[in-house]
C-alpha cells in the first residue's frame, strides 16, 4: 500500500514538474498532451497561486510551496498507514 502511495505522490510530481517547465515553452502551450497535464495540474497549483501571488507578475514562487506541500502529504499518508 505504501509504495503505490509513493508512486502516485512521485508521478503528480513529476507531472507537475514538466507542466511548470513547459510553461517556459510558449511554443508547447498548443500541444495536446499539456492542454491535458495543464488541466489536472493547475487546479492544485492555483491554490498556491492565490496565497502566494507571483512577484512581479513574472516570478512564480508558488509551486515551491506546492512541491513541498506535496511532500508533507506523502509523509502524513505514510504515518497513518506505518502506524
Amino acid at each position: 500500500m505504501l509504495l503505490y502511495i509513493h508512486y502516485i505522490f512521485f508521478l503528480y510530481t513529476i507531472m507537475l514538474a514538466v507542466r511548470l517547465i513547459a510553461g517556459w515553452f510558449p511554443n508547447l502551450q498548443r500541444q495536446e498532451w499539456l492542454y491535458w497535464l495543464s488541466r489536472c495540474t493547475d487546479p492544485y497549483l492555483n491554490l498556491f497561486r492565490r496565497l502566494i501571488p507571483p512577484i512581479g507578475g513574472v516570478l512564480d514562487l508558488s509551486p515551491l510551496l506546492a512541491f513541498f506541500t506535496l511532500q508533507l502529504l506523502e509523509m502524513g499518508l505514510f504515518r497513518l498507514f506505518h502506524a
